[in-house]
């Protein structure tokens, strides 16, 4: 929607949440986490909602997408080693990283 609050546009039309988005430094893509296959993953788009990919795929949430300065990463939580942990991947959703290894939570990167 402009600034103003005017034109909104639906981006998504699934029947699962979704939520978290994060536009990208260039504004040419959207992160944003889905539970549309059954749990919480990370998921890109383009802003009109077109080229959707799901960027994560496991048994646990991923959730809080977070872009780098330049666009080439994103920093996001998963609980994917039984607690909530940070983790990076390109843009691409290869080239997975854990960052955080410790038994508090660790949440919400930005």
């Amino acid at each position: 929607m402009a600034a103003d609050g005017t034109g909104p546009v639906r981006l998504t039309a699934h029947e699962a949440d979704d939520f978290q988005p994060a536009w990208s430094p260039l504004g040419d893509r959207i992160a944003f986490t889905s539970a549309r296959d059954g749990n919480r993953e990370i998921y890109l788009m383009n802003p009109d909602g077109a080229a959707l990919v799901r960027l994560t795929s496991n048994r646990a949430d991923d959730f809080h997408p977070s872009w780098s300065p330049d666009g080439s990463l994103l920093a996001f939580t998963s609980e994917r080693d039984g607690t909530r942990e940070l983790y990076v991947m390109n843009a691409d959703g290869s080239g997975l990283s854990r960052l955080t290894d410790d038994h508090a939570e660790d949440s919400q990167p930005v």
